[in-house]
This record gives structure tokens, C-alpha cells and sequence, in this order.
């Protein structure tokens, strides 16, 4: 009973929240042209997280939180104690089938000198034994050893081929080897700033495991939420300012760059128009890329502001939503 009577109660919260948002949304809507929609959130940015691709130990960290990197930055380094090791096993092992390889080819040449001498003897028998001067028999003794060359010779271009294979396998360990050293140093993908360190030198990890997030800088927005009315109207693209509580003074230029399939706020299922009317949906306010690349020192997420959009584009900005940045 006690847990029914909380969901309830939690329930009752959420509605008068939503309803909360709602009267909020009315009030301030009218201060604007019916042809300029609006809502509040906070400047995000997109995550990207560095990870270990191997398990391991980490052997340092190379920046802090706040810190702006540039991309192909080494930010930590695994530890590689093991994978040298394995690296040096793995040339020692090439360096050792390559001179098996040497080994083979003079095997080769001295069994092509063989063949080439034993197909001499044949060839002067076969001559001899048309002019009688030898027997039939030795004939065919010379043809067994001539067989015996060609056999040797192939068995030798056999062992050469197997070294050269074993060659390969050694060098095709350290590319693997050598890519795994090249992969302990975790570099920054993009240009952006350390958001969290999620671990630390000494720390393993599993493959895969978090040891850094980085923000795009140049991948910044806003959610803001709008009700049915207005975001059957908004499109892609759709033009829009945001105004950070911050810095009032400044308008920052950005378009919509994606529109919520999906209402939020009402999960439940909605008959008449009233309730039709109050569903609101996930908008999001992306602020220009070229913009924010010329101004990546100074942008700081987690900034509240109000965003605003251009429900027709035949229609100007007022005087207060032109757009102004600082110099």
C-alpha cells in the first residue's frame, strides 16, 4: 500500500511539473511574434570517449580535465612492457628464419649444380650407348641419378619456401605487435577539451575500458522541447538564436538540426485536442560549427540560456534576436 501510495504521489509531481512547463511555456510565449518559437536548456556538447582498445596497465596520463587538445594528441599511455618483449621474440624469430632462408638458397644452387652435372652424364650415356661404346645398364643408372637431382632440387625450392613463409610470419607478428604498441598510445580523435579523467596511472583496464572523455567543440547545442503547434512547423534546417543567461547581451546564430519522431512529456496516449495541444517534442539547436572553431577557447558547456527559432522563414528576426557576438 505505502509503495502505491508513493507512485502516486510521484506520478502527481510529474504531472504538475509538466503542467508547471506548460503555463511556463504560455506565459513567455507571448512576449514573442507568434511566428518565433522558443524554450530553455542548457549548451552541450558532444562526447567522445578515449578507451583503451587493449586491456592493460596504464602507465601515465597526459592532460587534465579542462585541458583544449588537438587531434592525433597523445593523451595516456598504456603500459608495454609485455608487447616489447613479445616484439623483440618476434624479430629474433624473423632474423632466425631469414637465415634459414640464406641457408636454403645455397642448398638450391648447389643441388641445381648437381642436377645440371647429372643431366650431363645422362645426356653423354645416351650418346655412348647409340655407338655401343657402353651398356644399356649404365644408361639407366645415369637416368636414376639425374631423377635424384631433380627430386633434391625440389626438396631444397620446398625448404626455401618454407623459410620465406616463416619469414612472413615473423614480420606479419610484429606489424601486429608493433600496431598494438602504436595503439597503447591513446590519442585524441578530434580537437576538443578533457571533460572527465575516468582513471588513472596504475589503474588495468579491460579492453575497451574508459580513460578519458573528450567534448567536440565544433558539435555544440541545445535541447529545448516545443509543443505540437510549433513543431509541425519547424523544419531542418529551420533558423534559430540562442541567448545564454551568462551573457544576455550576445545572440548566437544556429539552425535546427534534429526534430524528436516521438512526443515527450505524455506517455500516455492522447484523444482530445486540448491534450493534443500541450505534447511537447525534443528539438535541438545546433550552434555553427565555423563559429564555434574560431571560438573553441571560449566555449563552456553546462551554460542555461533560452534558445529561439524562426517558424517562418519569410519572416525577419526582431531587433532583439539579431545576431551579436563578441569581438
Amino acid at each position: 500500500m505505502k509503495r502505491l501510495i508513493l507512485v502516486a504521489v510521484l506520478i502527481g509531481l510529474a504531472a504538475l511539473a509538466a503542467a508547471g512547463g506548460w503555463r511556463w511555456w504560455q506565459q513567455h510565449q507571448s512576449r514573442l511574434p507568434d511566428y518565433i518559437a522558443s524554450g530553455n536548456g542548457r549548451i552541450e556538447a558532444q562526447e567522445v570517449q578515449v578507451a583503451a582498445k587493449y586491456s592493460g596497465r596504464i602507465a601515465e596520463v597526459l592532460v587534465q580535465e579542462g585541458d583544449l587538445v588537438a587531434a592525433n594528441q597523445v593523451l595516456a599511455r598504456m603500459d608495454t612492457t609485455e608487447l616489447e618483449a613479445s616484439f623483440d621474440k618476434a624479430g629474433a624469430d624473423a632474423a632466425q628464419a631469414e637465415k634459414a632462408v640464406a641457408s636454403a638458397q645455397a642448398v638450391i644452387t648447389q643441388r641445381q649444380a648437381e642436377l645440371a652435372f647429372a643431366k650431363q652424364q645422362y645426356d653423354r650415356a645416351v650418346s655412348l650407348a647409340k655407338t655401343g661404346d657402353i651398356s644399356r645398364e649404365i644408361v639407366d643408372q645415369r637416368r636414376s641419378l639425374l631423377d635424384a637431382a631433380r627430386a633434391a632440387l625440389d626438396g631444397a625450392q620446398a625448404q626455401s619456401e618454407t623459410s620465406q613463409r616463416a619469414v612472413d610470419s615473423a614480420k606479419a607478428e610484429m606489424r601486429r605487435i608493433q600496431a598494438q604498441l602504436d595503439d597503447s598510445a591513446l590519442k585524441a580523435p578530434i580537437n576538443g577539451r578533457i571533460q572527465h579523467r575516468l582513471a588513472e596511472p596504475g589503474e588495468v583496464l579491460a579492453a575497451g575500458g574508459r580513460v578519458l572523455t573528450l567534448l567536440d567543440l565544433t558539435d555544440v547545442y541545445m535541447t529545448i522541447f516545443l509543443p505540437t503547434d510549433q513543431v509541425g512547423r519547424v523544419r531542418i534546417g529551420s533558423s534559430a538564436r540562442v541567448v545564454l543567461d551568462a551573457v544576455p547581451e550576445y545572440v548566437i546564430p544556429a539552425n535546427i538540426s534534429f526534430i524528436a519522431a516521438e512526443a515527450q512529456f505524455t506517455p500516455k496516449q492522447v484523444e482530445t485536442k486540448d491534450e493534443r495541444e500541450k505534447l511537447m517534442f525534443r528539438v535541438k539547436v545546433q550552434i555553427d560549427p565555423s563559429l564555434l572553431k574560431a571560438n573553441e577557447e571560449k566555449v563552456k558547456t553546462g551554460l542555461p540560456g533560452e534558445a529561439y527559432v524562426l517558424l517562418a522563414p519569410d519572416q525577419p528576426w526582431p531587433p532583439s534576436l539579431e545576431v551579436k557576438l563578441p569581438e
